[in-house]
């Protein structure tokens, strides 16, 4: 039986861990990222692959960073046939990447060159593309960039967002390992260089990117929208405090106020302008302190501060 590494983090990456044991690979270890403060309160908690693996009485190792660390030299020494990555999070040394028989291998939630990083799902929804997948691929020192083994794609329909489209894609990628995994091993694929001049990238999402553009089409708005829910949530501001924007589309109406401009409410959402004349209907939103909400609790309630002629604050002021 081949010994195997994993390696990842988030929710997205326990099937794959699982689907592992279920067909009986033999995972000797599992590495994840160290347990992290959660909440308000700060508890410090350990990532869902962990809580995964000791469920099944795996070894873990948490290096915060694992170039150099004794955590490495211990994986070293296990000897793995193979390590596979899904992701886990950190840049991986050569010197480990190469370490094992069958060398590294990464199920990457895109469809490779496009979308390298660690927001690939995120980029796909606020790009508006109709379709993303997963790529297995060998790891190189440059990320994302080794030849791929196997891919296979699936829709984003728009009623997707990061959360439906992870979960998607979590059991696509659980699937097309567990395909590959035999013919990789006996040596039957044929790796596909990357492309080099199609690769794009999406790097984690930062901060200032989570505020949305108003002078953007609404077609935009509502993919950047769908493309940062459930985390980090797309907001807009108003006298300085941020509104979270959880949901809305793109309406037919269109107008001539400023973007960024409530030009009209009705029982169920507010009507924002936003560029090219262009309408947002937003339906779900959380005011700075308060619990999300439908735009239709909102208007209904005593607190209630936008209004016809409110004007949320353009991006970069």
């Amino acid at each position: 039986m081949k010994k195997i590494i994993f390696m990842g983090t988030p929710e997205f990456s326990v099937p794959i861990l699982e689907a592992l044991l279920q067909h009986e690979y033999d995972v000797i270890a599992v590495v994840t990222q160290p347990d992290r403060p959660v909440g308000r309160k700060k508890i410090l908690t350990p990532s869902p692959v962990k809580e995964a693996a000791l469920k099944h009485g795996l070894p873990v190792y948490q290096p915060e960073k694992i170039s150099g660390s004794p955590e490495m030299d211990e994986l070293l020494a296990l000897k793995p046939d193979l390590i596979v990555t899904a992701a886990y999070g950190q840049f991986l040394p050569v010197k480990l990447l190469n370490a094992p028989r069958f060398r590294s291998i990464n199920v990457h939630a895109s469809l490779l060159p496009k979308y390298r990083g660690g927001a690939p799902v995120h980029y796909a929804i606020i790009n508006g593309e109709k379709e993303t997948g997963v790529s297995i691929m060998y790891m190189e020192k440059k990320m994302d960039a080794g030849a791929v083994l196997a891919q296979k794609a699936i829709p984003i329909t728009e009623a997707d967002d990061v959360g439906t489209m992870f979960l998607k894609l979590s059991e696509l990628g659980k699937n097309l390992l567990i395909d590959t995994l035999p013919d990789f091993f006996q040596g039957k694929l044929v790796p596909q260089e990357q492309d080099e001049s199609a690769a794009t990238f999406s790097p984690n999402i930062k901060r200032e990117e989570e505020r949305i553009d108003w002078s953007k089409t609404a077609a935009q708005v509502a993919c950047q929208v769908r493309g940062m829910r459930p985390w980090p949530v797309a907001h807009t501001l108003l006298d300085g405090q941020r509104i979270k924007v959880w949901a809305g589309q793109a309406v037919e109406p269109t107008t001539n106020d400023e973007p960024g401009t409530v030009f009209a409410t009705d029982k169920e959402a507010l009507y924002v302008a936003c560029g090219e004349g262009t309408v947002f209907k937003m339906t779900e939103l959380q005011p700075a302190g308060k619990k999300r909400m439908s735009a239709a609790d909102y208007l209904r309630g005593s607190a209630c501060e936008i209004h016809e002629g409110t004007r949320f604050e353009a991006d970069g002021q």
